[in-house]
Formats: structure tokens, C-alpha cells, sequence
């Protein structure tokens, strides 16, 4: 277990999870207008499960399968060469594409904005959607580049000083969303 998460505060559990992603679903339906032509992208790690359960709620609201996958950012970042050697995920695109579709990125934490600007440009590299949206679980500020997300979870103000950690059943066992203070070591925290 991560050590942050013992001097952290839930801000989000299970339950709160699952309403917030409930919610999200039947905003895309209204936006979109049926969601008929939506392609859900998860971005790697935890993006990933969120697109998945966000995908079973709009099969339970439209009654039809929504596409889903994945998209690896991590040659796109603009870090790269400041940050230790990483693995690369997985990109998976659904076998209809994304050309001249609407594309929901999905995300666990939107902070400075520079994951969803690599995602862009990953997304680019593949085919030319319709149009594209942003799906994330927690807004927490301290944009660093002109992008917000259509579809919030939770807008978390916090200082530069705290950190967002998000857990998932998926990856770390339980669903919650904690607030903590930053540690000094680098980790994966937003």
C-alpha cells in the first residue's frame, strides 16, 4: 500500500465513484444526443478502468455497445526526457476507429493539462475524429495549458502542496479518492 494513503483524507469513496461515473454517463447521452456514434478512450492506468465502468453505464442507459479503449500517451509527453524511463502502455482503439466519431477521453485526475495535450496529440496520430470531449473523475486546478474537462467528477480546488491520489478496485483493491500533502519522493500522484 502506498504510504501516502496513510496521512491522506477520503474525498471520494466507492459509492461517490460510481454516482459521479452514473452521472457523467447520462450527461455524454444528453450531449451527444443518444450517444450512437461515442468511442471511449481511457488514458493509462487508471483512465483506463474509468473508460470501462463509464462504457457498462452508457450500455445500461442507451441499450447498445459503446466502443472502448485505450491510449497510450507516454511518447507524447512532454516530460520524457526529464523523467526516469517508463513503460509503455497499451494503446487500443476499437475495431470501427475513431474517424469522424466522438471521442470522450477519459482520465482519473485533470491537473496542469499537459496529459490531455499528449493525449491530442496521440489521438491525432491515429485518425481524425468528429470531435472530442474529456471525461474526468477529479478537477483539481493549476492549469498550465488552456484545457478544461467536458464531464467532471468532483472539482477538488487544492494547493500545490497537496497531492490527489486515485484508487481503483481494478488496480489498487478499493475505489476511493484521497487528499494528502505532498511528499518529497516522486510517485505516481497528481
Amino acid at each position: 500500500m502506498d504510504t501516502q494513503a496513510s496521512d491522506a483524507r477520503p474525498v471520494l469513496e466507492g459509492p461517490d465513484i460510481a454516482r459521479v461515473l452514473t452521472r457523467i454517463a447520462h450527461e455524454i447521452v444528453e450531449r451527444a444526443k443518444g450517444a450512437d456514434d461515442v468511442v471511449l478512450l481511457g488514458i493509462p492506468t487508471r483512465g483506463v478502468f474509468l473508460a470501462q465502468r463509464l462504457a457498462a453505464k452508457l450500455e445500461e442507459i442507451t441499450d447498445r455497445k459503446i466502443p472502448v479503449g485505450s491510449l497510450d500517451i507516454t511518447m507524447y509527453r512532454d516530460d520524457l526526457r526529464l523523467q526516469p524511463p517508463r513503460a509503455l502502455a497499451r494503446t487500443e482503439i476499437p475495431g470501427d476507429g475513431v474517424d469522424g466519431r466522438l471521442v470522450v477521453l477519459v482520465d482519473d485526475v485533470l491537473f496542469s493539462g499537459r496529459t490531455i495535450r499528449a493525449a491530442l496529440d496521440a489521438l491525432s496520430d491515429i485518425g481524425r475524429p468528429r470531435a472530442v470531449q474529456l471525461a474526468v473523475l477529479v478537477d483539481r486546478g493549476h492549469r498550465e495549458l488552456p484545457i478544461r474537462a467536458d464531464y467532471v467528477g468532483k472539482n477538488l480546488p487544492t494547493s500545490l502542496r497537496e497531492t490527489v491520489k486515485v484508487q481503483l478496485a481494478e488496480e489498487d483493491g478499493r475505489d476511493t479518492v484521497l487528499l494528502g500533502a505532498k511528499r518529497t519522493a516522486t510517485g505516481a500522484q497528481h
